[in-house]
C-alpha cells in the first residue's frame, strides 16, 4: 500500500489511513502531492474499507501549510481555476462514497483549512491553530472554497477569519462549527480512530447516500448566470491587479507585503 513518495497509506481494519509525507514542504499542497492523494482514494474506494482518515505524521507542528505559493501563476491568470489540483481534491473528497475524517495535528493554513472543511469530520489536537491566509498574498479565492469555508461556520466570523488572516484556536474553532471534537495530543488517535470505527459498523450504502444527499443539499444554493459573471470578473481584475504581485513577490522576498489597492 505505500508504493507513494509523498504520502503513506495503511489500512487498520476497515479503515483507510492516508497519512501525509510531504515534511519537506510542510505539506504544502502541491500537485505531486495531491496527485498521490488522489490516487490513495481511488485504491481505497472497495467495500472493504468503510472510512479514510487524513492525517500528518505523529507529532507534526504543521498539518498543511497550505496552497504550494511556488505553484500560483505569475501571469494574469486565474490562481484557483477549475481544474487547480486543490479544487479537484476537495470536490473529490465532497463526492468520495465513504466518509473522510481529518485527523489534525499541528496548524492549518490556507488551502490546508479549505480541505479540512471539505471532509465530513474535523478532530484535532487541542494544540493546533487554523489560519485562511489568501489576503496576505493578495488571492482572489474562488467562489466554490468561499462556500467551503462558510457553510459551516457563522458567516461573520469567517469574514473576521478570513480579512484578518489571524490563526484562530482549536478551542475557538471547536465553538464556530468548523470542529467535531479537540482531544490532547496523545489522545488524537485513539479518539479518531474510535469514531472511524463506528462509522464503520453502520450500513454503508446508507451512509453513502446519506452523504451525497446532504453534499447536493448543502450546495442547492442559487445563483444566476449574471452574478456568477460578474464575480468572476471582480476575481479577474484582483489577479490582474498590482497588489497580486506584490502579494506573491513579497512572500518570496520574506518581507510584509505592501498593497496599494491596485
Amino acid at each position: 500500500m505505500n508504493n507513494y513518495e509523498f504520502i503513506n497509506v495503511e489500512i487498520k481494519d476497515r479503515v483507510g489511513i492516508i497519512e501525509f509525507n510531504y515534511v519537506k514542504k510542510l505539506n504544502a499542497l502541491s500537485e505531486c502531492f495531491i496527485q498521490d492523494i488522489l490516487h490513495a482514494l481511488i485504491v481505497l474506494n472497495v467495500p472493504e474499507i468503510r472510512c479514510v482518515i487524513l492525517r500528518a505524521p505523529k507529532g507534526s507542528k504543521v498539518f498543511s501549510s497550505g496552497h504550494d505559493i511556488n505553484e500560483l501563476p505569475k501571469t494574469k491568470r486565474d490562481p484557483l481555476s477549475y481544474q487547480d489540483p486543490l479544487r479537484i481534491l476537495t470536490r473529490t473528497i465532497q463526492r468520495y462514497p465513504k466518509p473522510v475524517i481529518a485527523m489534525v495535528q499541528g496548524s492549518v493554513w490556507g488551502g490546508g483549512f479549505e480541505l479540512i472543511m471539505s471532509t465530513d469530520i474535523v478532530i484535532a489536537s487541542d494544540k493546533s491553530t487554523f489560519a485562511m491566509t489568501p489576503v496576505n498574498l493578495g488571492v482572489p479565492y474562488n467562489v466554490v472554497g468561499i462556500h467551503n469555508l462558510i457553510r459551516d461556520a457563522g458567516l461573520h466570523v469567517m469574514k473576521e477569519v478570513i480579512f484578518t488572516a489571524n490563526p484562530i484556536t482549536a478551542e475557538k474553532a471547536l465553538k464556530i462549527g468548523i470542529l467535531n471534537h479537540i482531544v490532547p495530543d496523545d489522545e488524537l488517535e485513539s479518539k479518531t480512530l474510535e469514531i472511524a470505527n463506528l462509522i464503520c459498523e453502520k450500513a454503508p450504502l446508507a451512509i453513502e447516500v446519506i452523504k451525497e444527499e446532504m453534499r447536493v443539499l448543502c450546495e442547492a444554493n442559487a445563483i444566476n448566470p449574471d452574478e456568477f459573471e460578474r464575480i468572476q470578473g471582480l476575481r479577474r481584475y484582483v489577479y490582474d491587479s498590482l497588489d497580486y504581485q506584490e502579494g506573491l513577490t513579497a512572500f518570496f522576498e520574506k518581507r510584509k507585503p505592501n498593497f496599494i489597492g491596485k
